[in-house]
């Protein structure tokens, strides 16, 4: 990476860049660079119901380091916006504005929401985001076919609104010759993604992707991939008799905490309640567990303060 890319160096807290350049989100904040680059940094912020609920540690370095695995893993799918990861918690890629829609895939009938698939299903829905579904499923079993739900980003609708595949056309979200090729490489993704999980011995049961464009029309794979924020990943060894037992999936994602919110009747609204350090520890452990199974790799933390670690990474790979 050349030097030019950003400056002046500086420590990470104080990059001095146009406040227009600087994006927050919930779980990473990124950076405008030169040459439609961007730098993204992932935070150990952990996000349920829309907000975000607490810091997991070594969260961060689990996301980042896991989708820049999954972005290798199915490179040749679809190309993806990674440049290079001089860091844990670090990213820098190709610069891309977001198709206004979440490609939500599912392999199987699952969630609790108003909006959930399994929700709608359990109260007699049987064509639903344009996909008719056949009597006698049950909740947290497989679907005939991988489904694709989009739903809409928060500047375009209401966040998280379900839509039919149709309506991403027909609203004027995204055109169709451009729609048909996102769904082919999502569904190629996700069947990807399945066999690797199913190798480590895990279930990917749904995921969420987000798709670009770059300056120049070239469809990018972005934001992050199967990882334990942006799928559910399921313990494929105890998932029949959990199943048989009335029981939730064993899970290495983050529904530990939005379950472990729901039961203290927290649904988003108000301050979250306390909850034991126990969810917290296991949380962490999860995500570990997670990315150990996926990548076939031990996880090893960074060991020292984010902020100086991130700036010597960057300094040493000639982008600070």
């Amino acid at each position: 990476m050349a030097a030019s890319l950003v400056t002046p160096s500086a420590p990470f807290t104080d990059i001095h860049l146009p406040l227009a350049d600087r994006r927050a989100g919930k779980v990473r904040v990124s950076y405008a660079l030169a040459d439609d680059r961007r730098l993204f940094i992932t935070t150990d912020r952990l996000s349920a119901f829309d907000r975000v609920i607490a810091s997991v540690p070594y969260k961060g370095q689990v996301l980042n380091q896991l989708a820049a695995f999954w972005f290798r893993t199915t490179a040749d799918i679809v190309a993806n916006h990674v440049l290079s990861l001089p860091d844990p918690n670090v990213l820098v890629a190709r610069a891309a504005t977001p198709l206004p829609v979440e490609v939500v895939v599912r392999g199987h009938i699952t969630g609790v929401t108003s909006t959930s698939l399994w929700t709608r299903y359990a109260a007699g829905a049987r064509l639903i985001d344009g996909h008719q579904l056949p009597d006698g499923l049950l909740k947290n079993t497989a679907l005939p076919n991988a489904l694709v739900t989009p739903t809409t980003k928060g500047d375009h609708g209401a966040h998280d609104e379900p839509l039919s595949c149709y309506e991403v056309v027909a609203r004027g979200l995204v055109e169709a010759p451009l729609w048909g090729r996102v769904l082919e490489a999502a569904l190629e993704v996700f069947r990807r993604g399945q066999e690797v999980a199913a190798a480590a011995g895990l279930i990917l049961a749904d995921t969420k992707y987000e798709f670009g464009l770059t300056p120049g029309g070239e469809l990018l794979l972005i934001d992050e991939v199967h990882t334990p924020d942006s799928s559910r990943l399921w313990v494929a060894a105890t998932y029949d008799d959990r199943l048989a037992a009335g029981n939730e999936p064993e899970s290495l994602d983050k529904e530990l905490v939005r379950r472990a919110l729901a039961d203290a009747g927290f649904r988003g609204d108000g301050d979250p309640p306390v909850l034991a350090d126990e969810v917290w520890h296991q949380t962490t452990s999860r995500y570990v567990d997670a990315y150990e199974r996926l990548t076939g790799a031990p996880f090893i933390p960074g060991d020292y303060p984010v902020d100086e670690r991130i700036h010597s990474s960057l300094t040493q790979a000639g982008i600070l």
